[in-house]
């Protein structure tokens, strides 16, 4: 008997999408990404910023990608590879790699490194460096010029489109049947650097002009949704709706990065909206995360960070969503920021450390996420041995469930580290107490300084039927309703689900694996599934 019915509202969804291109789709509180006419979960690597500049280079890649389970390749577009002489077009390296691609049996995410890539406008074309008059510069408050192309000048805007499009339409052109090409970042780490905003003079133009309506607009009819700390700098200097920058937001850096957000906001979407009409689907935009004390100019600002996601979201709709890149360790608080407002989770960037496994299935469980990548995912020796490819495969098992479940209150995760050692969460009728595998008593690990990360997927099934996958956690349940009930493990098995869709158990687990029906336990190091059958008794 198979454990998991497609919802009625994903099934009618599944049933529409066909063979369309890829889409969003909206299911209970969840957003699905539609690839192939099926939910699908982005198991993610970014390759190296230079890696794909030859397919000489990704010879010895492709092994790496799938040998850790990979579905999804994230690689850069370069627009001066793309481009080398203005209108004349070259995308045979682009149509190379979404065929090796397909022949891997992986899905795309092009990375548009046009204008800006990590906030500087590297990989723009000779033609373009060259022609500082026609492709203006950012000035910073000193009135030096930058290595970014400024957001403000029509010409820069133009000549992205022009090429975007191109590229657009190649990849239409190539791959509409197939959909190897799944979702597309335009620019990116967009962000201000060293100073807070342009100062060259298209920008003081415009930021002695009046706030724009379409901003306005927002702030007015969303009042109630603002991010806290947004709405508290509106609000603060009066709620105005009239004015230039500095009457309706106040005079300091924090102006200077709004004001800056909207104009990158509009060029993105610009840019993301005319590559649509030729190929429409899913876009995004990631941003570098700001660090504590950092003030706007000291860190990439103005880019899509959670304190100006509101400006971003004013500007346009063509953005499907807005993602962080981490190289930041605080994990679950970006990640609280970025889903606050109801919006999607896609972390397009990770360092390639030692906790990407545990918080993969953290982005999979806990935000029903679209997906998960680590950077330079081909920079690992020996891969195989690469705790991700073992996440990656519980995930690769578990997606039909996961896609069966999602957006209707019976998924969950956890992450638990030395420092949090434990959480609690309530699914269904019961209360679920979630303990790092450290902290029992007989681990020799509990007395080392530094814990791995624990992790688990939990998926609730049936009334007292629960699926718990990951590594490193310990769980116990108890009733929400009646506190003097027990609760017993009548049943744990570790196994997986077949290719029909059936459970099929691997070990029966009722005995020292759960320490005599105390408890649920993944060991440290192992990455398994378990399917958890409670009872209760008096």
């Amino acid at each position: 008997m198979k454990t998991y019915l497609l919802s009625i509202a994903l099934l009618f969804s599944v049933l529409l999408a066909g063979a369309q291109t890829p889409r969003l789709v909206k299911t209970g509180t969840s957003t699905r990404l539609m690839v192939d006419g099926k939910p699908f979960l982005i198991r993610g690597g970014e390759l190296g910023n230079s890696t794909a500049t030859t397919m000489k280079n990704m010879e010895p890649v492709w092994d790496k990608l799938t040998v850790m389970n990979l579905n999804t390749v994230l690689v850069p577009v370069y627009w001066e590879l793309i481009e080398p002489k203005e209108g004349q077009f070259d995308f045979q390296l682009v149509g190379d790699l979404i065929h090796e691609t397909r022949k891997h049996d992986l899905k795309l995410i092009p990375l548009w490194f046009g204008s800006w890539k990590n906030s500087m406008s590297s990989h723009a074309p000779s033609w373009v460096k060259l022609d500082q008059k026609r492709f203006p510069r950012v000035k910073d408050d000193n009135g030096k010029s930058q290595e970014i192309l400024s957001s403000f000048s029509k010409e820069v805007l133009e000549a992205d489109k022009r090429a975007f499009v191109a590229l657009m339409s190649y990849i239409k052109s190539i791959d509409e049947k197939e959909n190897t090409v799944i979702l597309v970042q335009v620019e990116n780490e967009i962000g201000m650097l060293p100073s807070a905003r342009d100062h060259q003079a298209l920008a003081e133009k415009a930021f002695h002009d009046k706030v724009p309506d379409q901003l306005i607009d927002y702030l007015r009819e969303n009042e109630e949704r603002l991010v806290p700390e947004f709405r508290q700098i509106w609000k603060e200097n009066g709620s105005k709706r009239r004015g230039d920058w500095e009457k309706v937001f106040g005079e300091g850096l924090h102006t200077d990065e709004i004001f800056m957000a909207w104009y990158y906001s509009k060029f993105a979407n610009e840019v993301a909206a005319a590559g649509k009409k030729v190929y429409d689907i899913p876009m995004n935009v990631n941003a570098a995360l700001n660090r504590p004390g950092r003030k706007p100019g000291e860190y990439p600002s103005a880019g899509p960070l959670p304190h100006v996601m509101d400006v971003w979201k004013a500007a346009g709709s063509a953005i499907d969503f807005l993602s962080p890149d981490f190289y930041n360790p605080d994990f679950e608080h970006w990640c609280d920021l970025y889903t606050r407002q109801g919006d999607l989770l896609f972390v397009p960037e990770h360092g390639f450390d030692k906790t990407v496994a545990a918080k993969a299935l953290f982005t999979f469980g806990h935000y029903e996420g679209l997906g998960f990548s680590p950077f330079s995912i081909e920079s690992k020796e020996n891969p195989e041995e690469e705790d991700l490819g073992k996440a990656y495969a519980l995930v690769e098992n578990l997606t039909p469930l996961i896609s069966a479940n999602a957006g209707q209150g019976r998924i969950e995760g956890v992450l638990l580290s030395k420092e949090k050692p434990e959480t609690k969460l309530q699914m269904g009728d019961y209360e679920l107490t979630c303990k790092n595998d450290y902290t029992l008593s007989w681990t020799p690990g509990a007395r080392l300084d530094e814990w791995p990360l624990g992790s688990v997927i939990i998926i609730q099934t049936g009334e007292n039927e629960f699926f718990v996958s990951g590594t490193g956690v310990v769980i116990t349940f108890e009733h929400l309703k009646n506190k003097d009930l027990n609760i017993g493990l009548l049943k744990v098995d570790q196994g997986s689900f077949d290719d029909n869709g059936d459970w099929a158990v691997l070990r029966h687990l009722n005995g020292d694996q759960t320490h005599q029906g105390r408890h649920v336990s993944i060991p440290t190091g192992s990455f398994q599934t378990q399917r958890v059958q409670l009872y209760t008794y008096e």
